[in-house]
């Protein structure tokens, strides 16, 4: 399968900067999975979409002060962005710098801290923590919110309450599960008075989200790989909304990846550990009957995730239709919601 074949050029000035005013102003598009019909929504209109029983299933991944600014011992600059932390003396990170760093030398971070580099694993640094004090502090301390890449401007203070979700409780994402990003807590609120069941899963977002797929053969990429943890009263609540015959939809494509990781036969299992799931079309989905989503970056693994479930072609003319209808695109944009082509 060609990689090309998820491309799309998006204008510059629609992948949004900021933040809508509110969480619920997003402005939503609808797609139905099996006709291919559009229509044009806001973010408040999902109960309309919805019914009483169907399982929403939230990622509660938190996302954590992941990016570190300092120097190597040559002088030049360095930022480095905590993928995962092993333990509070060591780090996994991708690093940006002028020139690869040695394995063996010191990064200095913000003139207090200092890591050493013992290994390399493709894109991936290992970072051993030389510090007195612990990871935790140290991102605390100094670490700025990880905003994606595509946005182009330092954080600021409202980042770190706007690139969370209302409900996120356990540390450890370096980038925030955007489709969650939508709900405020009037609107959770809604969504529970209106009978609608309310579950949730934890998948660290990894920065491995971000990066497009280089090789021009879908099928050869070498996904990236998450933690996540589905517990076994989740599990419960899926059964309970099966056995009803109500849908299970996720919110968000990290949602979709902890749960089609631990499924098995349709039947979802207690898991913990790490998913390296790759979704393309020609995927056969387990459990996932509609989901909520942001817009994805051309040639990435979310876009093939989200073509894998409604189709390609419906998939690239609804994003042709969000360019021409100015939709606000990426991690603080607009959102789509999605229904697989044998469900309503």
């Amino acid at each position: 399968m060609r990689t090309d074949l998820f491309h799309y050029e998006l204008p510059q000035e629609l992948i949004a900067q900021h933040p809508s005013p509110r969480r619920t102003d997003a402005r939503l598009l609808a797609l139905d999975g099996s006709n291919g019909a559009i229509s044009d929504r806001h973010i408040p209109e999902i109960l309309e979409l919805l019914n009483p029983g169907d399982l929403l299933v939230f990622n509660d991944t938190r996302v954590v002060a992941a990016r570190l600014f300092g120097r190597k011992q040559s002088g030049g600059r360095v930022e480095v962005l905590v993928e995962r932390v092993e333990n509070e003396r060591e780090v996994v990170a991708l690093v940006k710098a002028s020139k690869t760093p040695k394995i063996g030398s010191i990064l200095k971070i913000e003139d207090e801290f200092e890591f050493s580099v013992s290994a390399r694993d493709g894109m991936f640094f290992r970072l051993r923590n030389e510090s007195a004090s612990d990871v935790s502090t140290i991102m605390q301390r100094v670490g700025h919110v990880p905003l994606p890449p595509y946005i182009d401007r330092i954080d600021t203070s409202a980042d770190s309450a706007r690139y969370q979700t209302v409900y996120g409780k356990n540390p450890g994402a370096a980038a925030a599960p955007t489709a969650g990003l939508h709900f405020d807590e009037d609107l959770m609120l809604a969504l529970a008075e209106s009978g609608i069941d309310i579950g949730f899963v934890t998948l660290h977002v990894g920065a491995g989200t971000f990066q497009p797929v280089r090789s021009p053969n879908v099928e050869a990429h070498q996904m990236h790989s998450e933690r996540f943890d589905i517990s076994e009263k989740f599990c419960r609540q899926v059964e309970r909304a099966q056995r009803a015959n109500k849908r299970v939809i996720a919110i968000g494509t990290t949602s979709v990846r902890a749960l089609e990781s631990a499924a098995l036969d349709g039947h979802l299992q207690p898991m913990q550990g790490d998913t390296d799931i790759f979704i393309y079309p020609g995927y056969r989905f387990q459990l996932v009957d509609a989901m909520l989503t942001n817009f994805h970056l051309p040639q990435s693994t979310l876009l093939m995730l989200v073509c894998a479930f409604a189709g390609t072609e419906k998939i690239m003319q609804a994003y042709d239709h969000a360019i021409q209808q100015r939709y606000r695109f990426f991690s603080y944009g607009d959102a789509m919601w999605i229904t697989r082509p044998d469900q309503t």
